[in-house]
Formats: structure tokens, sequence, C-alpha cells
């Protein structure tokens, strides 16, 4: 969102805020008692994403240590709002679209997210494997030109490496660096599959994140098991290697979990992005950054709520 200046007024996407009043409000910003800069807060905060410019060329042409540091603050609390704001539109919305979902999340990191470079990075992978995709390939054929794809001619892999690294739950970081979680590659994976029509869906393991192939209407693979239209998996992490029930058994067996059901088959969206809140969570709090935990369990919270 942006702002356009009218003399004494700003005319956000909304309504229309008073330049003299903006300038009555980030003057007194540097004022010594914070009850009067959490008020001075409280309402520039509420005047919405209209006055992000504004406030940024206030601290631009400021030499105040201390109010750039509080417009800084009242910036972030502003865009932090805003992905409040988008995760409850895209639940009420019915979460049908996976990646508005994941671009809220990215948002938290980076506000200033370029959305259509994502949407043709992932288009460019959908467009690449389409090329080498025929009308009569069985669900395996597919999904080994998937992987030659993604994996081979994209180079996307695992960040076994780092796994911990907030950064691998970025989706805009790993479109860049190929390098990912296991929840963000299934999520990038499973995008462009399903652009191309071909049925592949999110699985909520524990300690690990996989990908089902479903299709009710096809024939059984020598060697698989199929129960409610699953009739194999894939592991992205793992250079999308394809496996059975049986192994999803055993995984589950050696965790010592029981054989239930929202472990066989794909989950919903908001479990999705759940999940990348948990992984951001964890990774944040290994790294020390409280006030990221504090903020990100309270989007987790918006997204429990529904």
């Amino acid at each position: 969102m942006s702002y356009i200046d009218m003399g004494n007024t700003l005319r956000g996407d909304e309504f229309m805020i008073d330049r003299n009043e903006l300038t009555s409000l980030v003057k007194l910003l540097d004022d010594p008692d914070e009850h009067v800069f959490e008020h001075i807060k409280s309402r520039l905060v509420s005047l919405g994403p209209e006055i992000i410019d504004f406030l940024e060329d206030v601290w631009q042409q400021s030499l105040d240590a201390l109010l750039q540091e509080r417009i800084e603050n009242i910036i972030h609390k502003i865009q932090f709002n805003e992905v409040k704001k988008e995760l409850n539109l895209w639940l009420l919305g019915g979460a049908f679209d996976l990646l508005s979902g994941i671009l809220a999340v990215n948002k938290y990191q980076y506000p200033d997210l370029d959305e259509q470079k994502i949407i043709n990075q992932i288009d460019t992978i959908k467009r690449d494997t389409w090329l080498q995709l025929g009308y009569e390939m069985s669900p395996l054929e597919k999904v080994k030109v998937l992987n030659h794809v993604f994996f081979h001619i994209h180079g996307f892999s695992g960040n076994t490496v780092n796994h911990q690294d907030p950064q691998n739950s970025y989706i805009n970081l790993v479109l860049e660096s190929k390098r990912g979680n296991q929840i963000s590659l299934a999520i990038i994976y499973s995008l462009v599959a399903q652009k191309l029509d071909i049925p592949i869906y999110g699985v909520n393991l524990p300690q690990h994140f996989i990908l089902a192939y479903v299709d009710e209407q096809e024939r059984l693979l020598p060697g698989f098991e199929a129960v409610n239209g699953v009739i194999f998996y894939i592991n992205p992490f793992n250079k999308g290697f394809i496996f059975g029930r049986k192994d999803v058994d055993f995984f589950l067996k050696q965790l010592k979990l029981p054989q239930r059901d929202e472990y066989y088959e794909p989950c919903s969206n908001i479990e999705i992005i759940k999940r990348v809140f948990r992984n951001l969570i964890s990774s944040y709090n290994k790294l020390g950054y409280l006030d990221k935990v504090e903020e990100l369990e309270e989007l987790l919270q918006v997204v429990e709520s529904h």
C-alpha cells in the first residue's frame, strides 16, 4: 500500500489522513515519557500501512537514534497487524489456496515480498514439467518427470547442513537458494503438481512432512497398498523418493506412535500453515529470538482459532 501526497493530507486506500496530524504525532515520538510514546504509537499504528512511506521518509531524514528506533517499532507493528489481517481473510475465505496462505506467512519476515516473482518462479517449474509430461503417463511416470525437473533441472534439495535455520521455512528464500526443509520443499512441489492437475497433497507426519499421490480411479501399483485413494507417498526432502504405506507403518513404529488416519492421509492447508508456524517458532526459539517467538505464537493462535 502507499499514500498520495495531497498537500496537508495523505490519501490511503480507504481514507484521508491529515499530514499535519501525522507530523505532530511524529514530533512527539522522542518524548521520554513512555506513556506518551505508547499513546502516540497506538494512534499511528491505527492509521495502518498508508503511513509507512511517510514514516520511512522521517526515519531517513532524522539523526535521532531513539526516534529511528521507535519508527522502526511502529512500522513493524503495522506490518505485523497486516499479516494477521491477511491470515484472517485467507481463513475466512476457506483457506483453499495454499500459496496465498504461505505468502501471508512469508510477509511476517518479508513485508515487501514480491508475490508476482514467486508466482512466476513456480510457474516456470510448472512449465518445464508440463513440457515433459505425456497424456498416457501413469502416476509413477508423472512423479518421475516431476522429480527430474524439480530436483535435477531446477536443483532443489533438502538443507541437511542448516536444517533448523528459519530461512528454510520462507518460500521466497527456498525458491532462490533451492534449499529447504521438509515442509517448504513439499509445499513448492505440491503447488507445482496441483497446477498440472496431478493430485499430490501434503501429509502431516510426526517429525517429518511427506506427500501423497491421491487417485481413487487409479489401479494399484505392484507392491503398494492403496488406502482412501492414496496410491503411494513421496519424500521431497529425499529427492522425491517414492514409498508405500508399509514404510509409514515402520516409521511410526520406530517413533512408538499409533497408526492414526491423519498420519496417512492428506491434511488441510490450515494444518500445513500451522506446521510452518511451529517450525519457525522452534527455529527462532533455539536462536534465542524470543520476540519473534512471541509474535509467531500470536499468528499461530490466529490460525488455530479457525
